[in-house]
């Protein structure tokens, strides 16, 4: 069965306190980026802070909290002080992600299956505090039941490496990427878990994606913070607000 409701759309904010610290300054605002977002039509807003603080600062999420009328999905790796922010804050959501400080950005999905056991002790007190437990995986039926026997409520399936073929013109290895993401979709659906998807989708790419009914919600940023320099932050967030219309509606 399809998911209820309109599809949904988290814009990530990120890469608008990348230009920021770029100068060491105050501006850009995330949080003006993210009210802009709201009323461009975001459903959500999203933000990693990240171990090395490279983008999103602790001042950037106290912000938010006080400021956002939408949820805040709030993305943190595995570890005790995230954990206890996140228990100071208790934002709508927390998205559990792999984190490496070596990386540009996100590279894969959760280990989930290896790790059960100490993920399931760390997602347990978020439960308890209210916020929903997300955790971002790749598209492996053997991490969404790990994830699904942890106690996660949502799981949120990487899409960059569907996004990297189809951006190099490797068609066959991105309709493969594609195939399995529709699958592993289908599935955790049939779990009960709440699926979202995201990381690198594109104005060319979000249509397939937005388009499998068991989706419920994809957050996007860097791709539209780029756009944004040329559009402006509400048009490119309404472009592709109407793309995952169009595909949903189709």
């Amino acid at each position: 069965m399809p998911c209820d409701g309109k599809l949904r759309l988290g814009v990530n904010i990120d890469h608008v306190a990348t230009v920021r610290n770029a100068r060491g300054g105050a501006y850009p605002d995330p949080l003006r980026a993210a009210k802009l977002a709201q009323e461009a039509g975001a459903d959500g807003i999203t933000a990693h802070l990240r171990e090395d603080r490279r983008h999103i600062s602790d001042a950037d999420i106290d912000g938010l909290m006080a400021g956002l009328s939408v949820p805040l999905n709030f993305e943190m790796a595995a570890t005790p002080e995230m954990q206890t922010i996140a228990l100071r804050h208790k934002p709508h959501a927390v998205c559990i992600v792999p984190e490496k400080r070596e990386e540009r950005t996100t590279e894969g999905g959760l280990e989930v299956a290896r790790e059960e056991n100490r993920l399931a002790h760390f997602i347990a007190p978020l439960r308890e505090a209210g916020s929903r437990v997300s955790i971002f995986i790749a598209a492996d039926k053997r991490q969404i039941e790990a994830a699904h026997r942890i106690g996660a409520q949502v799981i949120e399936l990487h899409t960059g490496a569907y996004c990297d073929a189809h951006a190099e013109g490797r068609f066959d290895a991105r309709d493969a990427e594609l195939a399995a993401l529709r699958e592993m979709s289908a599935y955790a659906h049939s779990l009960g878990l709440e699926v979202h998807a995201g990381h690198g989708l594109t104005y060319d790419t979000v249509k397939p994606v937005a388009g499998f009914p068991e989706v419920a919600e994809l957050n996007i940023g860097h791709f539209m913070i780029g756009e944004a320099i040329f559009r402006g932050l509400g048009p490119a967030i309404g472009e592709m607000r109407r793309l995952m219309d169009e595909a949903r509606e189709a």
